[in-house]
């Protein structure tokens, strides 16, 4: 049964997705990387990351003005609906800044705790994903129309691509370096793309094999999550646990399993 709640959310958030992708897209200076202001290219970045939130968060209110917020850029409301708004308003903000393709808009809704709706859209891509709980996972753009996302068929480990994502600061950068060097030799190769939300998506799309990373926050997480889930993947942190900021790891069946292990072994949720 298809929940009409759980349509209008997807509405939405592709809405405002949809909307505050192409505000980051069309509003970034073409010499951003080399401060094309008088401020610095960091400060004209956060000046669009907080820009995309308030479009999103705005659109929110207005539409549904009883939910819940939880924003990168510091919305964080408690609403009484039982719904709440997970948002990334620009999840690879370093890739944006240097004019790479790999940053995009993360929505996720959250009915009674839950992840029930998520939306990642990369504009510079040009492609966008979902997914509703039970319903499946679905992206438009490189694909002939609306396709339903289906992971991977899983490889042995020494033959899976995975993508994995590195701290800003020095030390904790260092370790996950290590952890990174010990699986090298015991998989295909690992990518570093620079955008959780994409890279969960990419899972989903069959494009990688797996990913793991530390130190997320929920609005890097919870659109992608679902995605990944309802694309067949399997999601988790440590061995038992849900993903967090200790850990995430996404896979592939087949491939999560040993990798989670490893990364258990291996250390990569402490500093």
């Amino acid at each position: 049964m298809t929940d009409p709640l759980h349509t209008d959310l997807l509405d939405l958030a592709q809405e405002a997705a949809r909307r505050a992708g192409a505000l980051l897209r069309d509003g970034r200076p073409a010499d951003l990387a080399v401060a094309a202001t008088k401020s610095s290219p960091i400060d004209v970045v956060t000046e669009m990351d907080i820009a995309a939130e308030k479009l999103i968060t705005g659109l929110i209110a207005e539409r549904r003005p009883d939910d819940g917020v939880l924003g990168e850029e510091g919305a964080a409301t408690e609403g009484t609906s039982g719904v709440r708004w997970v948002i990334d308003p620009l999840d690879g903000t370093v890739n944006y800044l240097y004019g790479l393709p790999t940053w995009a808009v993360s929505i996720a809704a959250e009915q009674d705790g839950e992840t029930v709706v998520g939306v990642v859209t990369a504009p510079m891509r040009g492609e966008t994903f979902h997914a509703v709980r039970g319903r499946g996972a679905w992206a438009t753009g490189a694909w002939d129309g609306e396709r339903r996302l289906a992971c991977r068929p899983a490889p042995p480990l020494d033959q899976a691509l995975v993508s994995t994502g590195f701290n800003y600061v020095a030390d904790v950068r260092t370790h996950q370096a290590d952890v990174a060097r010990r699986l090298i030799p015991l998989l295909r190769d690992i990518r570093r793309g620079g955008s959780a939300a994409v890279d969960l998506c990419d899972v989903a799309a069959g494009r990688l094999d797996g990913y793991y990373e530390r130190g997320l926050h929920p609005w890097d997480l919870a659109a992608g999550d679902l995605i990944a889930l309802e694309a067949g993947a399997l999601t988790g942190g440590r061995p038992g646990e849900r993903p967090s900021g200790d850990l995430a790891v996404a896979g592939t069946p087949g491939v999560f399993e040993p990798l989670q292990r490893l990364l258990e072994d291996f250390g990569a949720w402490h500093d």
